[in-house]
Parts: C-alpha cells; structure tokens; sequence
C-alpha cells in the first residue's frame, strides 16, 4: 500500500516537472511543496543525499521561480544553451562529486546505496541549476538522475516514486525537444506566466 506521504509528494513534484517541461513558471512553487514532502519520506528511507538534494531544491526554487520571471534585467529569462566549454567541465566534475559524497555517506552513516544516492543527489544539483538559467541541456541531466533514480526508488519499494521517475525519463526526452524549439525562437521563449 502506497503511503499518503509518498502519494503527495509524488503528485505536487509530478506537476512540478510537467510544468518545467512545458516552460510554465509554476513548477516553482509546485516543486517546492514537492520536495519539502519527499525530503520527509526520504528521511523515513535512509536516503540521506537525497533528503539534502529536496533541502537543496527547496531553496534553489525560490531563486528560480524569481529568475524566471525577472532574471533578464527585470523581464523573463530567456530559453538558451548551455556553452560547451561550462559542460565540459561540469560532466567530470559531477562524477568526482559523485565518488567523494558517496564515500562519505559510505564510511561515515548506514545510508543505502551511497554512491548511486550520491549520483542522484549530485548530477540533479547540476539539472537544477542548469534549469534556474533555462538551459536547454538540463534536460540531458535529467535523463541521467531518472536512469538511476527510478531502479534505486525500486530497491527500497517505493514503487509509486520509482514508477513516476521513470515517467520523468520521458517528459525528459519530450521538454527536451521542446525547450530546444523554443530556444530558436525567442519570443515564444518569454511566456512564462500561463
């Protein structure tokens, strides 16, 4: 039976990334409910990263619910593109971070799975991030978080998180494409208050 915790969080962060995906600025506000609620169940299931990654996504969407809105020098901010000189130094960078915060939680709590949870915690530090600057390529770190999310979300029978992380991977693949149009074409990029 699915917890009415796990149901709630699962339904305010499942609005939250389908509003993300379709550039709507309400995934802020949606995500922050969200996450306040998954940093509890995560907390009941001994994932620590990922109780500090829902502590991280709530701070961090306040910031973008303002940098969407008034970022761009008091107007919208724009969809853009990452430049590949900044991903090329994030990709590695995460994998360190990925090794280092999993050793710790490894050698110093009796967190399940450290190094996966690590993984999960660190490259969707850098998706958020990524998504504050409407950069399309947050997307691509998304895919990544949901391919490792969904089967750990599994290994501790949260089946209803595991199966709408596996629904993430999609929308993924879906916003994706859509901020990539949507970054060709300025304009439409601005509508961020429907």
């Amino acid at each position: 039976m699915i917890a009415p915790l796990e149901l709630a969080a699962n339904g305010f962060v499942a609005a939250s990334i389908l509003l993300a995906g379709r550039n709507n600025v309400h995934t802020w506000w949606t995500g922050i409910v969200g996450c306040t609620l998954f940093g509890v169940l995560f907390a009941q299931n001994r994932l620590y990263a990922d109780v500090a990654l829902q502590v991280f996504f709530v701070a961090t969407s306040a910031v973008g619910w303002w940098k969407w809105l008034r970022g761009d020098h008091g107007d919208p901010l724009p969809i853009t593109h990452a430049s590949a000189a900044n991903l090329m130094w994030t990709v590695p960078l995460g994998v360190v971070a990925t090794a280092a915060y999993g050793a710790l939680l490894h050698f110093t709590t009796n967190a399940y799975a450290p190094f996966l949870d690590s993984a999960v915690l660190v490259f969707s530090i850098i998706g958020q991030v990524l998504m504050m600057q409407r950069r399309v390529e947050n997307w691509a770190f998304w895919l990544l978080v949901n391919s490792i999310a969904a089967p750990l979300y599994l290994s501790r029978d949260l089946v209803l998180t595991a199966v709408l992380y596996a629904g993430f991977w999609i929308n993924a693949i879906v916003s994706w494409r859509s901020w990539y149009r949507l970054a060709t074409q300025p304009l439409l990029s601005e509508s961020t208050t429907t």
